[in-house]
């Protein structure tokens, strides 16, 4: 009998993720992550976040089509922070604003005059029951899931309905907090109340081995120090936010190191720990005082630079959210195969074709940013490229493109040898690349990022160290391999 209830109890575990390992950084490339014993590079093209609290949406359609499309990551925010229907930075469909009534957070809420207050000392069990089905469904998909604790406030529409502001809380000890002050430590009671809702957060998911931790969503926008100006001035006085960098001041940044060291030290006495990602800016930075407990340092609307300015961090480096760069989907392939050739680890496209009543991403969408079935075909190849290198030995080689008339190139080495480059038109499609090779016998192979077609073009044996290869990019661009025999 007791060997009967052992093999019961042995055949549950896998289920419920225990007996396995969280995901992690790459031992031998920690630019990369390593999962179910593989090395793994995160590349999605994903929901805007709202599949966990927006009740309506079906979140099984959604992870079962990620799933088909071969993405193996989203991105979801946790409930303190959602936007209103119509309103929010011209999204018609936006899974981030749920309809009212059919906002899911972890906590009780009472309805005082039309007013929806929130109980932080009492949890919602259905909000819960909500996660566990989201989190066990991504794990048998493969899907790695990104736990974002907390977003900046934008507009005060939006503080006027969040669950952090005192007026919306029930037993509040204060009426008014400033919003730019809500994520800080200067925040009064709300500090206390963050890091119990972090705790319980952390404890309901360490069962699971398919996911990471990210404190808040673009911290600069409620707190930012402008750091550079993006139009070659080098200089701070940027005209708008898309043409300058901000980076989180010492307030923001300080409550952000509070928040991670609540999640260690909870996680300290729990089974399992888990990796933290910390989103520092848009666009590219070189950062500072990253916290040893930050394993992904996240950017926005991110430039390859970004991984050659941060690389000696020895992270992974993430393009954690696209957009406001036009609806068409070449833009964002574009941006993801730059991105990935230049040594990133995780890319992250904002996928508006996602909302209510089309999980399948099938949706068209008045929205600042692309998405479709055709761009995850699209991404689908760029993973399924990525992962075809050697990925403990894969490293940026950017100086081996030696010369590119009319062309712009991102290399890596390959890590078995050979070299990958990604090429985009600038004003000559006709034109070559040349590369520093290792003498040795090379085949070189082109693929279309955009049909996903393959085609072995010749075989090299190369003895001066150079290779010429002449290019036609009739579509604009196009991924070449030069792979040692």
């Amino acid at each position: 009998m007791k060997f009967l209830k052992l093999i019961c109890i042995c055949l549950l575990f896998p289920f419920f993720g225990f007996g396995q390992n969280p995901i992690k950084l790459l031992p031998e490339n920690p630019h990369y992550f390593k999962y179910e014993g593989k090395p793994l590079a995160l590349i999605t093209s994903a929901e805007h976040y709202g599949a966990l609290l927006n009740a309506d949406f079906d979140f099984a359609k959604y992870l079962n089509t990620l799933h088909e499309d071969g993405m193996n990551y989203t991105r979801i925010f946790m409930g303190s922070y959602f936007e209103i229907p119509g309103t929010s930075f011209g999204i018609k469909n936006n899974t981030l604003a749920p309809e009212p009534g059919k906002v899911l957070t972890p906590w009780k809420t009472v309805n005082e005059n039309g007013r929806i207050k929130y109980d932080w000392s009492i949890y919602n069990p259905a909000y819960f029951q909500r996660l566990k089905d989201f989190m066990t469904l991504a794990q048998k998909q493969d899907i790695i899931v990104e736990i974002t604790f907390f977003s900046s406030i934008y507009r005060d529409e939006h503080w006027d309905i969040s669950p952090e502001n005192p007026a919306n809380r029930i037993n509040a000890e204060s009426e008014s907090l400033d919003r730019k002050l809500a994520h800080t430590k200067e925040n009064g009671e709300l500090l206390a109340l963050q890091k119990g809702y972090v705790q319980k957060l952390v404890r309901e998911l360490n069962d699971y081995d398919n996911f990471f931790f990210e404190i808040q969503n673009e911290p600069w926008s409620d707190r930012g120090v402008k750091v550079l100006n993006l139009m070659n001035k080098y200089v701070t006085n940027g005209p708008n936010w898309m043409e300058e960098v901000e980076y989180a001041d010492q307030l923001s940044l300080d409550w952000q190191n509070e928040m991670i060291e609540t999640i260690v030290a909870t996680e300290a006495d729990l089974p399992k720990k888990h990796l933290i990602a910390q989103n520092f800016t848009n666009f590219k930075a070189p950062l500072f005082d990253v916290s040893p407990h930050v394993s992904i340092v996240n950017f926005h609307y991110n430039w390859p630079e970004s991984v050659d300015w941060n690389y000696h961090l020895n992270r992974v480096i993430g393009f954690d959210e696209s957009g406001f760069a036009g609806n068409d989907d070449w833009v964002y392939r574009r941006q993801a195969w730059a991105f990935m050739m230049s040594g990133g680890g995780l890319f992250n496209h904002l996928d508006y074709s996602f909302f209510v009543g089309k999980e399948d991403g099938t949706g068209i969408n008045e929205a600042p940013g692309g998405g479709s079935s055709t761009f995850r075909k699209e991404m689908n190849t760029l993973s399924e490229f990525i992962h075809s290198l050697n990925l403990p030995a894969v490293k940026p080689a950017a100086y081996r493109m030696i010369s590119s008339p009319g062309l712009i190139g991102f290399t890596l080495d390959d890590g078995a040898g050979g070299l990958a480059a990604y090429v985009i038109e600038a004003g000559k499609p006709m034109s070559s690349v040349e590369f520093e090779i290792e003498p040795g016998e090379y085949e070189v192979i082109l693929l279309d990022p955009i049909s996903g077609e393959r085609k072995v073009v010749n075989t090299y044996q190369i003895k001066a160290s150079r290779l010429v290869l002449g290019l036609n990019l009739t579509q604009g661009e196009t991924v070449i391999h030069i792979r040692k025999k």
